[in-house]
């Protein structure tokens, strides 16, 4: 096959895999996970060898990480990682310090290093988010208060990663590896260095997040109401796609984070604009399609192979993973006073391993700390756990009813606080919204010409008015130049002077359609007679928008010839009155 065709190659054949497996899992009555899953295995290298690019398979899959982490931040605010973050910070770093023990002690027992079994012990301890997503979100307990704990969890693991990818290198040496080669890290460094290297990552992640939140939401929602204003659906959703990728791509190149990370902070920037639920909407079709190729993609790194070899092995692995990190889990929730069912649903959301694990294991096995060996141990059980993790779920919600009523009010006053807060932080935004439509709604009401265009395309129209005030005396138009636009008036009111005549406006009418209309210069002046509320719609957005809205030009057209034909009557009559005298 042409090497030009690789993409094509593997985008379809990973589909159309996807598709026959996740068919035939779900008439099996299985989730259709496993059959992308499996259709990963049986389209890669080991099996079939259908895809042999791996590498372009998981660059795929990586934007399907982005996507769905872009959309968990569309749903979540600032407010909202502030509220569970007393939680998942603690719970998080607790978590992830005793499965890594867990890993060291495993990986000791069969001979390696204690640096190979450092970099063991931290990829089997951090979840995949796709997969703690999905379950979450097939669940509908994405927006519940255990689920907003898992969530802000998650990003605390992928801060913590950050961190250890960056300190790796330089700790390679002390722990028994070697340096990267010429395309990777300098040699070991000494104690001040690796601290100075500790200190530069930290500021930049600072500097990251500080962005995010108090630049981004200035300029990220602008460049959507811009495009927005365009009426173009297709720029629109390239925009959405263009924020995602782009601020993904572009805070891992120039601070060092995740592309995951970079994604979800960038949702959570948008998540204050208006158009949050359009992009939500507009980029659900990308991260759903992208979504199944992750799991393709894990399948195709899998080498059955293990499962024979050293049976022993992976089946310790998938035992540290499933029960060894939910019993941590459990205990570090319950040790922080959170109830049973908070407990048991963030240990089934982590009972799973995934993509940070692989980029774990893959820069330990550069660095020389381990072989491949690891690789495809750390493999077997990201595959056998992410295959596993409904069940775990469903046995969580078995646990739950049997043991949430024999618990008692434990860690009841925290979960209650917490969710008062959530609750708090939703109603508030709830608040701001409702107040918005109103105001939307107000505008669209006090105007009746606007009863022309569908409701659909409204919030559209409201976009394209740029508001704009006159006090008493001020020319608002003047007669002989050059049409600018449309005005509305929303309040107060205005004179037109067409020779002698004065015609007095007042809220819900417009005028300067004329020109527009007919490409002349103005005819009239146009003064304000008080303190004057004025919608101004330009030339190109009033042309544009007339152009996708037939209904509206229309009645535009028809009050413009009613106001034309009104004109030529009285100026007949003022002629009329001047021949008589």
């Amino acid at each position: 096959m042409p090497h030009e065709a690789t993409l094509i190659a593997t985008v379809a054949i990973g589909f159309v895999a996807a598709f026959a497996c996740g068919y035939a899992a779900d008439r099996l009555k299985l989730p259709p996970l496993v059959g992308y899953l499996v259709a990963g295995i049986i389209a890669g290298p080991y099996v079939l060898g259908f895809v042999g690019d791996i590498e372009l398979s998981g660059q795929l899959a990586e934007m399907g990480v982005i996507l769905l982490m872009f959309g968990v931040g569309l749903h979540f605010s600032i407010a909202d990682l502030a509220a569970v973050g007393w939680i998942a910070i603690p719970g998080a770093v607790g978590q992830i310090a005793i499965a890594t023990i867990l890993g060291i002690g495993l990986s000791l027992g069969w001979g390696w290093s204690l640096g190979g079994g450092l970099v063991f012990g931290l990829s089997l301890s951090v979840a995949s988010t796709v997969v703690v997503l999905r379950a979450l979100e097939q669940r509908n307990a994405l927006d519940s208060t255990n689920g907003r704990i898992a969530v802000g969890w998650l990003i605390v693991e992928d801060l913590a990663t950050v961190v250890i990818l960056v300190l790796l290198p330089s700790l390679a040496q002390l722990l028994g590896g070697h340096p990267l080669d010429a395309h990777g890290a300098a040699p070991a460094a000494s104690g001040g260095e690796i601290a100075l290297s500790l200190l530069i990552t930290f500021a930049k992640v600072a500097a990251f997040v500080a962005l995010a939140i108090f630049l981004g939401p200035r300029v990220v929602p602008w460049i959507l109401t811009q495009v927005a204003r365009t009426g173009s659906r297709e720029l629109f959703t390239l925009s959405v796609l263009a924020v995602a990728l782009g601020i993904a791509f572009g805070s891992a190149a120039v601070f060092g984070v995740s592309f995951a990370l970079g994604a979800f902070f960038a949702g959570v920037v948008l998540s204050e604009s208006r158009f949050s639920h359009r992009a939500a909407a507009e980029s659900l079709p990308m991260q759903d399609a992208f979504a199944v190729l992750f799991f393709v993609s894990v399948g195709m790194l899998f080498d059955p192979s293990v499962l024979w070899k050293d049976p022993i092995s992976v089946l310790l692995v998938v035992a540290l993973i499933i029960v060894g990190k939910s019993v941590a889990a459990f205990l570090v929730v319950s040790i922080l006073r959170f109830p049973v069912s908070t407990a048991l649903t963030v240990s089934a959301s982590l009972a799973q391993i995934g993509e940070f694990s692989f980029i774990l294991i893959g820069l330990g096995i550069s660095l020389g700390l381990l072989t491949g060996e690891a690789r495809d141990l750390v493999l077997a059980g990201a595959l056998i756990s992410i295959t596993l993790n409904q069940l775990v779920f469903s046995a969580s919600d078995w646990l739950i009813k049997r043991l949430a009523s024999r618990s008692g009010e434990f860690g009841a006053r925290n979960i209650e606080k917490l969710r008062h807060t959530l609750q708090t932080v939703r109603e508030r935004a709830e608040a701001r919204e409702a107040e918005r439509a109103a105001r939307d709604r107000e505008t669209v009401e006090r105007f009746p010409l606007f009863a022309a265009v569908d409701p659909e395309k409204r919030e559209e129209l409201l976009l394209l008015f740029r508001p704009r005030t006159a006090s008493p005396g001020d020319r608002i138009i003047r007669k002989g130049d050059r049409a600018d636009g449309i005005y509305f008036i929303s309040s107060g009111s205005a004179e037109v002077s067409i020779g002698t005549r004065k015609i007095r406006l007042g809220p819900g009418t417009f005028f300067g359609e004329m020109a527009l209309l007919s490409g002349a210069r103005r005819n009239a002046d146009v003064t304000a007679v008080d303190y004057c509320e004025l919608l101004v719609m330009t030339v190109r957005d009033f042309q544009q928008f007339m152009a996708h809205n037939p209904n509206l030009r229309a009645e535009i057209d028809r009050l413009a010839l009613e106001r034309t034909e009104m004109n030529r009557q009285n100026e007949a009559a003022e002629h009329a009155a001047l021949e008589q005298h």
